[in-house]
């Protein structure tokens, strides 16, 4: 029988009536002779009684300083909650289940509270309970230290789970199950023409993930990457196709990219973003800026350094920080807000001329104003003012016909 792996998001198990669509799901794999381990998120998304973000405040509430140790602790709980209800809904139905924390699923992390990486994984004991035909269900986002600290592995961390959890187990694929039908062409909240992406090399996901496409987290992406695991994006609702993420030694992309000529995948985009100009700064001063921000924990992305000004943006929740960091120095800088990043992403665009220019073109058009660019092998980013992110996201789905 072969291993699959399969992550169940937090709206896909924030209630009852969504748990049975889950349990609809894992029968019809089981059924059909599959191993399943099964990784869980925490119940619904903030607001839910039992959401992380809903445990986080438990204590946020009669401490803000809360110790990281013990957030941890609280935030671990949620998956446990999500997991031992399932559980206990496949045992109603009469499907064998056991439900494994993190530390008993063999997850070894590296200390770090709430951003913790995995060092180790050691999946024996998932192993001993497939061979006692359970479903074995894992909660995911956490894992536990060589001395027994239980600490969490940041956003998207139930995705790096079952991922890490695949690996362990030499699974050839993993599916992602969430709210939407797979890696969409662009947020269909903006463009109401996005279409389902049915396969994307690892590459191009990381790079949407990157750019601010929420579906999958990036870590995730890397880690199916290094072990060749295929990765697949499914609607628990509309359990069909969705997106296939592999490489191009996998024959369903392969053969999917041989038969797919378009020059773009598709498009993210950000918000949040504060641009920072420098001008006229020494290079010895602007150095030390540069060892501030790093002292300060700012990063900086889309960077265009030029003798007489660097232009770089940074997450706007470090604007103020910035700002005071800045004040010390006398130097000339300015500050612009609500800002947005929009990305095109395709591995084909490396080496073909034009793009940048139907690129300008087009928000010309539009009267977008194109603050700053950016680009790498596959990508093309365009920093814009937010009001104008509707429209850039639109006319550049258009424009590179990703809509049919």
């Amino acid at each position: 029988m072969s291993i699959l792996v399969q992550k169940f998001g937090g709206t896909s198990v924030e209630s009852y009536e969504k748990m049975n669509k889950v349990c609809e799901i894992i029968k019809k794999y089981k059924d059909d002779g599959h191993d399943l381990v099964i990784v869980v998120s925490a119940m619904g998304r903030k607001g839910a009684p039992y959401a992380t973000d809903t445990l986080i405040q438990l204590c946020k509430e009669v401490n803000e300083d809360v110790s990281k140790r013990e957030l941890d602790l609280i935030m671990s709980c949620g998956e446990i909650i999500s997991g031992t209800i399932l559980v206990n809904i496949l045992k109603s139905k009469k499907i064998n289940s056991v439900l494994l924390t993190g530390a008993q699923a063999g997850i070894i992390t590296n200390g770090k509270y709430g951003d913790s990486s995995v060092v180790d994984v050691n999946p024996n004991r998932i192993k001993e309970e497939l061979e006692k035909d359970n479903v074995v269900v894992v909660t995911g986002f956490q894992g536990v230290t060589e001395n027994g600290e239980v600490t969490t592995l940041g956003r998207g961390g139930s995705d790096t789970s079952a991922v890490i959890v695949g690996a362990g187990l030499n699974a050839r694929v993993v599916e992602i199950y969430t709210d939407v039908d797979g890696i969409m062409t662009a947020d269909p909240r903006i463009e109401p023409n996005a279409k389902v992406i049915e396969c994307i090399n690892y590459e191009e996901v990381f790079q949407m993930a990157e750019k601010g496409a929420k579906v999958i987290h990036p870590r995730a992406v890397e880690i199916a990457k290094n072990n060749n695991i295929i990765l697949k994006i499914k609607n628990t609702l509309n359990p069909g196709n969705g997106t296939s993420i592999g490489s191009y030694l996998s024959k369903e992309i392969d053969t999917y990219m041989n038969n797919n000529k378009d020059l773009m995948t598709g498009i993210a985009n950000a918000n949040g973003i504060v641009q920072v100009k420098i001008m006229d700064c020494e290079e010895t001063i602007f150095t030390d800026v540069l060892s501030d921000m790093e002292q300060n924990d700012i990063s900086i992305d889309m960077i265009n350094f030029f003798v007489k000004e660097k232009a770089f943006t940074i997450d706007e929740e470090k604007s103020k920080c910035l700002e005071k960091l800045l004040d010390k120095y006398s130097i000339n800088y300015e500050i612009v807000e609500d800002c947005s990043k929009v990305t095109l992403i395709g591995s084909r665009i490396n080496g073909i001329p034009g793009v940048m220019v139907r690129i300008v073109r087009v928000l010309s058009q539009e009267k977008i104003e194109i603050l700053q660019t950016s680009d790498s092998r596959m990508t093309i980013s365009c920093l814009i003012k937010k009001k104008d992110l509707i429209k850039a996201v639109n006319a550049l789905h258009r424009e590179f016909n990703l809509s049919k």
